[in-house]
């Protein structure tokens, strides 16, 4: 497994074991005293007994990655750079409940770039992932856990999100911070 994510094969498919955004925005709330008529929590989990789980069925997963600072834009792009690859990812399948995408609305925020806990991001082959997501499935961490993209051959060391509307948005590595710090 490549902690520095230095594995991404061109063909693979880039599974995330639930919703995104939930730590920053529920933190963000919190400090700032937000009264939103939303349930926002923290998605800190302990991930090592599912990741063990997968490592045991599966021991050649590419790339795991926490995409915690920078949220999953800037571990995606750290990913697409440092294994010299195109990443395509698909708007439609990011998993982000209503109540965060609602606020990140609010507050003009973009969710992929949003601080998460207990999420990781998984490289592997299209057949591993047949194996990975039913484990994912049947665990508290991993229920929300889908399919958000894959790799491709170019553009290299660069990410690119399919619309909902059918275009294509480069996506960039986070400049600055969009939140106060949390980590």
């Amino acid at each position: 497994i490549s902690v520095s994510g230095n594995n991404a094969r061109n063909g693979d498919v880039i599974i995330i074991n639930g919703n995104i955004a939930e730590h920053g925005i529920a933190v963000m709330a919190s400090r700032e005293g937000l009264e939103l008529n939303v349930n926002l929590q923290s998605d800190v989990a302990p991930l090592n007994i599912l990741v063990a789980e997968i490592l045991n069925k599966v021991p050649d997963v590419h790339v795991l990655r926490d995409p915690t600072r920078g949220g999953l834009a800037t571990t995606l792009n750290e990913i697409a750079l440092q294994s010299q690859v195109g990443i395509r990812i698909f708007e439609k399948d990011l998993p982000v409940a209503a109540g965060v995408q609602g606020v990140c609305e609010i507050l003009g925020l973009d969710p992929i770039y949003v601080a998460n806990e207990g999420k990781f991001v998984l490289f592997c082959r299209p057949r591993q992932a047949e194996i990975i997501l039913p484990i994912l499935h049947i665990h508290p961490y991993g229920k929300n856990a889908r399919i958000i993209g894959q790799v491709i051959d170019q553009p290299k060391g660069k990410v690119v999100m399919e619309t909902l509307i059918g275009g294509q948005r480069m996506i960039d590595m986070l400049a600055g911070e969009q939140l106060p710090r949390i980590c």
